[in-house]
Order: C-alpha cells, then sequence, then structure tokens
C-alpha cells in the first residue's frame, strides 16, 4: 500500500460511513486544537523558541521560497520513499525528532512510550531523549521492531555519560545522536516570564534517577531527597564539548555516532574527519539560538560537504511538503518535531500514527503528482530556490 492511500482511507471512510477524521490532517489546525488539550506549562515549552522566536518562525517560512519543478509524463504509478540508513532498511525518509518533554504531552504522563508504540505501529524511527519521563529500556522495548536512536544530552560527569551509552546499547538503540547546541539553555521568553523549566520541578530525569553512575553521585536515593537529586542532575547536565571531546565520544560506542547541530560546512568536514558516521542538521528548531539562518537554507552546505556520509535533517518541518523539499536537497532522512507532540497531546499512541500518516501521505502524493518516483530522481531534480 503506498502512503498517499491513507487520504482514500479518510474519503472512503466518509463516504461509506459518513466518518470524518477525528483529527486535522493540517499542521495550523492541528496545533489550534493542541492548544486546548495542553497545560499552559507544556503547551509553552513545546510552542516557544529563542528570543523573539525569529528563527523558530523563520525555519518554517524559509520552506516557502524552495519550490521543486514538476515534471511531467513520467510513470509514478508507484514510488518508493524507502531508505538505507546506517545499514538499517527503513520503509520511510522521516523518522520522530527528539523532545525532551515529550513524556508530558501525553495526557498519562508516559508520552515517550505512547511515542515508541506510534514508532512500532508505522516503523518510523523514533530518536529518544536523554530526557524522558521513563526509563530508556521501557522505551526502546515498546519500539518492536522499528529501530529507534538514542539521543544523549551529554553530561559533564563523564562515568554518567557512559553508562548512558552503555544504558542505550543495552536496550537495543541503533545509534547513538549526540546534541552539540544544548549544554546550557538559550534565552527562551515565554519559559521565563513563567519560571517553567520542567526538569527543574523533576520531570523528565527518568534516565538520570534510574542510572547508577548518576545515584551514585547522590548523598541519598532520589526517592527520598528528590530536591537533592534534581539540583545534583543540574551540576550534572550540559558538558561544553568541543572537538578535543570527539575522540572520546567515539571511543565511548560501537553504534553510528551521529552529530546533532551541525550547519556549517567546516564543522561537517571536520566531524567527518573525527570518525563520526552520520550528521544532523538543525538549529534546534529555534529553541536554542535566535537570530539565524534557517535550517533548510544551510541544508545543502552541509549535504554537499558530507559527501557520502548521511545527512539527518530537522527545524521547522510541518509537512509533507517540507519532508520533500529537505529530501530534495540531500537530507538523508527528516525529523519531524511539534506536530507529532501535538497528535500525541489529542489522541495520545492513534494521534501520533496519524500525524505521520498524514505527513507520509502528502509528501507521497507530491512526488506522484510532481512526477518523482523515487528519491533519488528527486535529489537528482533537487529545488529552485525563489
Amino acid at each position: 500500500m503506498a502512503f498517499g492511500d491513507y487520504q482514500n482511507e479518510i474519503y472512503f471512510g466518509g463516504l461509506m460511513r459518513g466518518v470524518k477524521p477525528t483529527l486535522p490532517v493540517d499542521f495550523k489546525t492541528l496545533e489550534a486544537r493542541a492548544r486546548a488539550a495542553l497545560p499552559p506549562s507544556t503547551l509553552s515549552y513545546v510552542q516557544g523558541g529563542c528570543g523573539d522566536e525569529f528563527t523558530q518562525d523563520h525555519n518554517a517560512e524559509a520552506f516557502k521560497r524552495w519550490g521543486l519543478i514538476p515534471r511531467m509524463m513520467v510513470d509514478c504509478s508507484t514510488r518508493d520513499l524507502s531508505i538505507d540508513l546506517f545499514g538499517i532498511k527503513l520503509p520511510s525518509p522521516i523518522f520522530m525528532a527528539p523532545i525532551g518533554v515529550i513524556g508530558l504531552c501525553a495526557q498519562d504522563g508516559h508520552g515517550d512510550i505512547a511515542t515508541a508504540k506510534a514508532s512500532a505501529a508505522t516503523g518510523v524511527p523514533m530518536v529518544a531523549s536523554t530526557l524522558m519521563n521513563d526509563p530508556m529500556e521501557e522505551v526502546a522495548a515498546a519500539l518492536g521492531d522499528t529501530p529507534g536512536f538514542f539521543q544523549l544530552y551529554t553530561p559533564r560527569d563523564k562515568d554518567v555519560a557512559e553508562s548512558l551509552v552503555r544504558r542505550a546499547e543495552a536496550s537495543g538503540f541503533k545509534a547513538i545522536v549526540v546534541t552539540l547546541d544544548t549544554w546550557v539553555t538559550g534565552w527562551r521568553p515565554r519559559d521565563l516570564n513563567e519560571a517553567n523549566f520542567p526538569q527543574l520541578r523533576g520531570h523528565a530525569l527518568a534516565n538520570y534517577m534510574s542510572d547508577p553512575a548518576f545515584r551514585a553521585l547522590l548523598a541519598k536515593p532520589p526517592e527520598e531527597d528528590p530536591q537533592a537529586a534534581v539540583a545534583q542532575w543540574g551540576r550534572t547536565f550540559g558538558k561544553n564539548l568541543t572537538w578535543a571531546d570527539l575522540p572520546w565520544l567515539r571511543s565511548m560506542t560501537k553504534l553510528p555516532l551521529i552529530l546533532k547541530g551541525i550547519c556549517h560546512p567546516d564543522d561537517a568536514r571536520r566531524a567527518i574527519d573525527g570518525g563520526v558516521d552520520g550528521l544532523y542538521c538543525s538549529n534546534h528548531g529555534g529553541r536554542q539560538a535566535n537570530g539565524g539562518l534557517a535550517a533548510i537554507d544551510m541544508l545543502k552546505g552541509v549535504v554537499d560537504a558530507a559527501g557520502s556520509t548521511p545527512v539527518m535533517f530537522d527545524s521547522g518541518v510541518r509537512s509533507g511538503s517540507d519532508v520533500v523539499k529537505a529530501l530534495a536537497l540531500g537530507a538523508a532522512a527528516v525529523g519531524v518535531g511539534r506536530p507529532y507532540a501535538y497528535g500525541l497531546a489529542l489522541e495520545g499512541v492513534a494521534g501520533v500514527v496519524h500525524v505521520l500518516r498524514s505527513i507520509l501521505a502528502e509528501a507521497d502524493l507530491l512526488m506522484a503528482v510532481d512526477g518523482y518516483p523515487t528519491l533519488a530522481a528527486l535529489r537528482a531534480a533537487g529545488l529552485v530556490r525563489s
């Protein structure tokens, strides 16, 4: 079945049974619905960006300046959107980007597990954040046969960092994604105005509180003195990584190592020279630094510098059309963030599945209508910037 057939399910559901989709298929309406469903503190954290949110908004708007030229008289009756990423065959080119408060987006507080279940149901990989509401072992178990990646916010304490990576390996995660731009939190007015920092309130810290190396730093177990444990987390979180740390990062795991936050071609080349297996072009969705270029405008430079090294991408992706544009610019796989968080908030696992299927359906149908039956044909054509 083609991804685009999801629209037939919706149309025939209305025709034959009078059933309309319970969730919208477009981002704008989805976000509006989610505003009413999420607690204000969680909503501001998910929606908010850095500074006046110029970069966050610019990320999404910049896709409109890129366009695909349609090609006619091409047999697109079947499309192939499958990819091979680090030797893993995947049915589609999208993944769920890491969201540190995804656990809080679910009504029951177990959004990490719900996201993993949606991953199992769709075959769309989840990049699981270090900041989870449930331990990584439980999240990994919910992934089923779908591969998952583990995103590492590198702690200052090397023993804790190495323990987290060992646990991720033992849990069955297939790659380690090291986020580079979040050793300190960017200036986020929405959260500052409400003094809202979920982790300092003890949320999304399950991987730390269950980690033996972290627990060894505590005078009392976190169950006995949670405030002291959170304070220790604040002292432990966020190592300012430099290129001198790359050999250590590389030595921690035999899994594919991916550096997230690479936006400059020189950084891409240096990372590859240091032995990484993949790059992840992202400006953190505009949450960490304001006033910069849109991530999509930096993607091609990173791809060109990367050569045969795969480049994952996120930031500003709101639709299947955005996915296609990022793929045309050379992304090996494209991350979806806020859309699936909103789907989770509204209908749990089913909401995430609906959002992912909608995005894939739009991407598949766009390639069909514009005359690109394969990702190779799409990338060979590229995009035109207006």
